[in-house]
């Protein structure tokens, strides 16, 4: 029965048998980082508001902001990869030419709660920084399927697709925000969705992403990928319609799906994100990552 204060929607407590559960999956996956030359960070809860607006897209209505009695714009964080941008770029002189962390944190989104999904969660993020090179993506890509693999998900699949076949077919970031839902909506209603913006030929443009074949970018990956082990199908797969919404991703995209089947389950995702750092450094440095959902895998299995 209640009978203390209740926590606000989509906030909770953790009890013991959840936060033992978080831990062995912390600690399974931690040594897979490691072994990759993943070193461990911290960064703030609270950030500048500006720091945070700006980078998420039409997902920025659900940053928490408030002001300090200072007057002063701060913001929770929504994720774990802008505050490691802003990381980067202060301690550039400290980090060298390549950084590659892990960190685990709590991360805030005013959405609506549901299974798998509160408005405050813990997010398991680890990142390269500095080369544009397809190692780095092939390094985040094979931490995150062993690491799936060490927390028992053996059915976990990595999607993986290339910004470039939206450029290629010339859809409108509006548009590749509507093509990331297909797995909650389905097809019909995404090409629906696409007229409702203007998109006058969606049907034509859709059709050609659903024949696309794979960039060169994501050829050799792929191969780098079968070279280290990892089966194509079973471990990894080409998903021409993977878009990951977030503005900040350039090129390459991947999300770990429970399984493979149709409107399989996301329980984290990641991609490359060239620009996002040179916002706050001044110039270019590449990086790419990837971000384990935590709460959610907690939830599912």
């Amino acid at each position: 029965m209640q009978r203390g204060p209740v926590t606000p929607k989509g906030f909770g407590d953790i009890m013991p048998d959840e936060a033992t559960r978080r831990r062995l999956m912390v600690n399974a996956i931690v040594p897979i980082l490691e072994k990759y030359g993943f070193s461990p960070i911290e960064t703030p809860t609270v950030e500048f508001a500006d720091t945070l607006l700006g980078k998420y897209g039409e997902d920025e209505k659900l940053i928490y902001t408030f002001e300090d009695k200072g007057g002063r714009k701060l913001a929770l964080r929504y994720d774990l990869t802008v505050p490691l941008a802003r990381f980067v770029a202060n301690n550039l002189g400290l980090l060298g030419p390549t950084f590659s962390r892990y960190q685990i944190g709590q991360v805030f989104r005013g959405e609506n709660p549901q299974k798998g999904r509160r408005r405050e969660f813990t997010q398991f993020d680890f990142d390269t920084i500095g080369m544009d090179d397809i190692s780095e993506d092939v390094k985040v890509m094979s931490a995150a399927i062993e690491g799936a693999r060490a927390i028992g998900l053996t059915k976990a699949i990595l999607q993986i697709n290339d910004r470039e076949l939206f450029d290629k077919a010339g859809f409108p970031k509006e548009a590749i925000v509507t093509i990331d839902k297909i797995d909650k909506i389905g097809r019909d209603e995404v090409i629906k969705l696409l007229k409702e913006i203007n998109l006058d030929d969606a049907e034509v443009m859709f059709a050609e992403l659903e024949n696309s074949k794979k960039t060169e970018r994501l050829t050799k990956i792929f191969e780098d990928l079968k070279a280290k082990g990892f089966k194509e199908g079973e471990d990894f797969s080409f998903n021409p319609f993977l878009a990951r919404g977030l503005n900040y991703y350039t090129s390459t995209i991947f999300e770990l799906k429970l399984d493979s089947t149709s409107g399989g389950l996301s329980i984290g995702g990641g991609g490359r994100y060239d620009n996002l750092i040179g916002m706050f450094a001044g110039r270019n440095i590449p990086a790419v990552g990837f971000s384990f959902g935590i709460d959610r895998i907690i939830d599912l299995i």
